[in-house]
């Protein structure tokens, strides 16, 4: 039986929530412990839903089928939002929803199994002995929890896989840990002091209370040990050291001590502004901070190289390499922010401030292990940052040292503490499935070492000054370890962000917020073998690992090193090894395997073995859902200029995933563009970034499923990619993921057959299928085009050869005559600009302002399209929607189209910031046009009366 994720979704409205869950921080289980490349909980709870519940159409006549569907969007609306599930005991609306879900969950298992289906949403008694029936969900590649945790909210048993074992004590932490404590009261002695009777903790609240408590314990045990080392200034209590580090300059005459700082701002914060001024005194330089205009240099490094301040001699980054792996790089106080009435304080180094830092003794244990020689995104091992413990300053190795520590003792204090409050002294550690005082205390201590790896994000040498919100940076900022020039070191004992207080804070109220219920299960385990572990077949949804994208394991041993001190002894066997497992991590890293045909053919081989496993163990009754987030297009030799033709060819990363699907013998049955990046993370700000991950729903494809030749392949194709394109693009799917996202229902052509034959008999390969869907994809937005005005027609053309620069008058008239219209009229309807026998279109930001297209009798798609452009840009969408809804229909979707064309021919033709913008309006557009809608029907009530 078809589920509904087969069939039909709101994606509109799972997509809005799951990108707005992005801005949630605090309370939010993604906020227990970092995990690179996460999944939002809505998508995940949209996904799993949809894939439970069968589609009315299975059941219902047409009519009655869409009726029913819109039902269960209206429920899945609602089911997606955070603040309706975040917190199910504290109003009766949010029980509702869950309520509901379970029950409609309950209903399709009743037809599954034959048996009768629940009453209502209020008969927990059938919905819940139902539920248990259920299908436990496995996700084989679980990393940072989201989808079994979303499975133990909609009441399904959950099993988490994965290999890295900091995924797998944060899968522990999400769904093993809370259920065995669920509804206990806090042990801690201020508690039971004030206990009353009739006191309910719901869910893992209790246990949230004790880790405030033992965290605030050691909090001030650790003051009174290493407080010395953070001394206030001038009375007020200091937030953070701004460091810089520094090198000898390589002039022979000069070898002064050069700092090397990426930037002097200290707050960009308006009217609050501060930033640091270098002066050059005796051979040397020294810092002070000014709060008015702005500094005489931004930096004095980049990614070319540095300059030395005193002598102005160039200081090459091979120069700075040499002197790191020496051990010769220093570093220098800048300045230091305090946390005051009025906000921050910025202030000048104090010699004794430097000198306190300066005279801090090295531990006696430090983190061993080397840092990642290679990196995407990038890495400080070239100069000389090669082993973890050099991350760190002294005294940060000192703090983080004395909080680990402090974990230990911390659990012999729940310990003691549990065993008073009447929880029964078994001996049973946590590890084996423990519920009494010694398993309760080593859960305690498992989240105080949550918060301890949240501490070192933020406290190490590769976290800096965040200038515009005023703040220290985490360490991943991005999923690298780059290397950082001025850091910031933060104050453990403060308020602010870095702080020990705030790390507890941050990691009891995540645990508040999880289900912890029904009890789940973490494993560490090979992709390959997970299924072995779970009793029944299981409904599968994963978020398999991306090629070459995200080194994890790499990545983890920056935390690993850290918890295998302080968990050790709670998980002796997945803390078992100095380092994360990394030989049978599915990733094609061609530093690990010698090159990138065996890394490619390891990636392969382990994907195909992962998806027969998956297929010959998965429940039969349920379809698989993959989340994959992998860009399509790559340039042959990975780079890409301004001005040249990139070639348009299936990323390998794509390719080899998608083969393995294939060869496994699934077919695609449904493809969902889910988006699930915020716009404004780092990399999206410097590219044209994916913001989707591409939800694939597969099933069996069956033993005796036709061949094709490549003819009627294409001719499939062109028959039923065109209307999956429309709806991908009417629903403003970003231009940036169109041509990620036409590979779903391409694939579902593709995958349907046993093979897709040539003339010659030999089969064509997943390779072939993408370049053959990425040319029916060029084909629809070439008709697309076709449709257009023809200024709009003669400006995408000429923007394909000129962009916005100019052009010779006769190449524009020449081009002009082609598409039936003059240069003349071109101009007079404002999009181009003819002088001195040049023609230029014009950007953006020089369409005037005050522009209304109701007065406009020369209307384009192109003029509008760079009018909303504009808007958007310089007002916002609240400008941009005015525009709109002043704007004919046929040209405001005209607009729509454009934008998809030209991100297109601005990528490859590498005009990133063009792309940029096109990307934009396209992504805008479809809130844009339901918000111009509402405004014209207002318009229209007001004038007639409705």
């Amino acid at each position: 039986m078809k589920k509904l994720i087969e069939v039909a979704l709101p994606l509109e409205a799972i997509n809005r929530e799951a990108s707005r869950e992005k801005s949630i921080r605090h309370g939010h289980p993604s906020t227990l412990h970092l995990w690179w490349a996460r999944r939002p909980l809505a998508t995940a709870r949209a996904v799993l839903f949809a894939s439970l519940v069968d589609d009315p159409g299975e059941y219902l006549p047409e009519a009655e089928a869409r009726k029913e569907r819109e039902k269960l969007f209206r429920l899945l609306e609602r089911l997606v939002n955070w603040d309706n599930v975040k917190d199910p005991e504290k109003a009766e609306g949010e029980r509702e929803v869950i309520g509901e879900a379970r029950y409609e969950i309950a209903r399709s298992l009743a037809h599954t199994l034959g048996e009768a289906p629940p009453t209502s949403p209020q008969d927990r008694e059938g919905i819940q002995a139902l539920l248990e029936k259920a299908p436990p969900v496995l996700d084989p590649f679980a990393g940072g929890g989201t989808i079994p945790l979303e499975a133990q909210r909609l009441g399904l048993k959950a099993h988490a896989g994965d290999l890295n074992p900091v995924a797998v004590l944060i899968n522990k932490a999400l769904i093993e840990i809370p259920p065995r404590f669920a509804g206990l009261s806090p042990v801690n002695p201020d508690y039971r002091a004030k206990a009353q009777a009739g006191d309910r903790f719901p869910r893992a609240k209790g246990l949230a209370q004790d880790v405030r408590h033992y965290g605030a314990w050691m909090r001030e045990e650790a003051r009174r040990r290493i407080g010395h080392l953070y001394p206030d200034l001038e009375g007020k209590r200091v937030i953070a050291w701004l460091w810089a580090r520094t090198v000898a300059c390589p002039n022979p005459a000069c070898r002064a001590e050069a700092p090397l700082v990426r930037s002097f701002w200290l707050s960009k914060k308006e009217k609050k502004e501060a930033f640091v001024v270098p002066e050059v005194r005796e051979g040397r330089v020294f810092f002070r901070v000014e709060r008015e205009g702005k500094p005489p240099v931004e930096g004095t490094v980049d990614r070319r190289g540095g300059r030395c301040l005193v002598c102005g001699a160039q200081i090459p980054l091979e120069h700075v390499r040499k002197e790191g792996k020496a051990g010769r790089l220093g570093a220098r106080l800048m300045a230091i922010v305090t946390e005051g009435d009025k906000g921050r304080g910025y202030h000048a180094p104090t010699p004794e401030h430097e000198e306190i830092a300066g005279k801090v003794i090295g531990t006696t244990w430090k983190p061993i292990g080397e840092v990642p020689r290679r990196l995407t995104g990038g890495t400080c091992n070239p100069y000389g940052l090669d082993e973890w413990y050099k991350l760190f300053t002294p005294r940060q190795l000192v703090a983080l040292t004395t909080f680990t520590d402090l974990i230990a003792e911390a659990r012999e204090r729940v310990y003691r503490d549990a065993l008073a409050a009447g929880l029964p002294d078994d001996g049973i550690p946590l590890a084996e499935g423990g519920r009494g005082a010694r398993a309760y205390a080593e859960a305690v201590g498992v989240y105080l070492a949550l918060a301890l790896d949240h501490l070192t994000n933020r406290h190490s040498t590769i976290a800096t000054w965040d200038a515009t919100r005023d703040n220290v940076r985490s360490t991943f900022a991005r999923q690298a370890l780059p290397m950082t020039w001025d850091y910031a070191e933060a104050n453990p004992f403060g308020e602010a962000t870095g702080s020990w207080e705030g790390m507890v804070e941050w990691v009891a109220l995540a645990l508040e917020a999880l289900p912890a219920h029904p009890e789940g299960q973490a494993r560490q385990v090979n992709a390959l073998d997970s299924v072995n572990g779970v009793p029944t077949p299981p409904l599968i949804s994963t978020d398999p690992p991306y090629y070459d994208n995200i080194s994890y394991a790499a990545l983890s041993d920056f935390f690993y090193v850290w918890l295998r001190k302080a968990l050790g002894e709670t998980y002796p066997a997945l803390f078992r090894t100095l380092l994360t497992p990394k030989a049978e991590e599915l990733v094609a890293d061609p530093y690990r395997h010698g090159t990138k045909e065996v890394a490619k053919r390891h990636f392969e081989e382990g994907m195909r073995q992962v998806f027969q496993n998956l297929r010959a163990k998965a429940h039969p009754d349920y379809p698989l859902s993959l989340y994959y987030a992998f860009k399509q297009q790559e340039t042959e030799d990975g780079e890409g200029e301004e001005g040249g033709e990139a070639s348009r060819v299936a990323s390998t990363g794509w390719e080899t995933f998608l083969q393995g699907l294939v060869d496994a013998g699934f077919q695609v049955v449904a493809t969902w563009p889910m988006r699930t990046e915020l716009a404004n993370r780092p990399v999206a700000k410097e590219a044209n970034a994916l913001a989707s991950s591409i939800v694939l729903v597969c099933r069996p494809r069956p033993e005796k499923a036709p061949t094709a030749t490549r003819q009627d392949f294409l001719r499939a194709l062109r028959r039923e990619l065109p209307q999956a394109l429309r709806q991908l693009t009417q629903g403003s799917i970003p231009p940036v993921d169109l041509a990620q996202s036409a590979i779903g229902p391409g694939m579902a052509v593709y995958s349907r057959f046993g093979a897709v034959l040539e003339p010659d008999g030999r089969a064509i390969p997943v390779r072939e299928a993408l370049a053959l869907i990425n040319q029916v994809l060029d084909e629809f937005l070439a008709e697309e085009e076709a449709e257009l005005d023809a200024p709009t027609r003669f400006a995408i053309a000429w923007y394909d050869q000129y962009g916005y620069s100019e052009g010779p008058y006769g190449d524009a008239e020449t081009l002009a005559k082609a598409k039936n219209i003059s240069v003349a009229a071109v101009e007079e309807g404002g999009i181009l600009r003819a002088k001195g026998g040049k023609v230029r279109l014009l950007p953006p930001e020089e369409y005037p302002a005050g522009w209304d297209p109701a007065q406009d009798r020369r209307l384009s798609a192109w003029e509008v399209a760079h009018h909303l452009i504009k808007a958007l840009k310089e007002q916002g969408e609240a400008a941009a929607t005015s525009l709109l809804a002043r704007t004919p229909e046929a040209l405001a979707e005209g607009a729509r189209a454009l934008a998809y064309r030209l991100y297109g021919l601005a990528e490859r033709k590498g005009r990133l910031a063009d792309a940029q913008d096109f990307n934009l309006l396209a992504g805008s557009y479809g809130h844009l046009s339901v918000e111009a809608r509402k405004a014209r029907r207002a318009v229209q009530g007001e004038l007639f009366g409705g």
